[in-house]
């Protein structure tokens, strides 16, 4: 099925609802992502993380996302997209492997071969899609943690 699709297009399914996803991921136009629906709460955390997410990620610029909205930034070509105020993922137990970047607990997925990091244990979790073109992923989550870190607290309970 994946030969039918564009090169520069990822498909997945979304954890939360089964909700099937495109993000076009190349080209110079908009990527076009899903738009998260957090609580308020979340969504101001967002709001302040998307004032503080930087220009140029992994050396990529910014690129315009469709809809349009401040829980969506993406970069480069293919797209690293961020999603911030997502719901917790499916995927993510009490006993999940979990990556640890300088203070921050990453939710891999899937395991072996991850594409997609969702930032746990903090007020709002942030999902970062990171094409295999771009290795290692790790590189690119380092980026974003002085963000995150500054704008999206940890749970005080320690919960994921």
């Amino acid at each position: 099925m994946s030969s039918l699709l564009p090169v520069c297009t990822m498909r997945r399914i979304l954890a939360a609802g089964g909700l099937l996803a495109l993000l076009t991921a190349c080209g110079t136009g908009a990527v076009e992502a899903p738009v998260p629906h957090p609580d308020p709460t979340a969504a101001g955390l967002c709001r302040t993380l998307h004032d503080r997410l930087p220009q140029k990620l992994h050396g990529l610029s910014r690129r315009a996302t469709t809809p349009k909205s401040y829980l969506v930034t993406a970069w480069g070509s293919p797209a690293i997209v961020l999603r911030c105020g997502v719901p917790r993922p499916a995927a993510l137990y009490p006993t999940s492997e979990l990556a640890v970047i300088d203070g921050i607990s990453w939710l891999p997925v899937p395991p072996d071969r991850p594409v997609t990091f969702t930032a746990v244990g903090r007020r709002a979790y942030v999902e970062v899609t990171v094409p295999p073109k771009y290795t290692p992923a790790g590189d690119v989550l380092i980026e974003l943690t002085g963000p995150i870190k500054a704008t999206i607290p940890a749970n005080p309970d320690g919960s994921l």
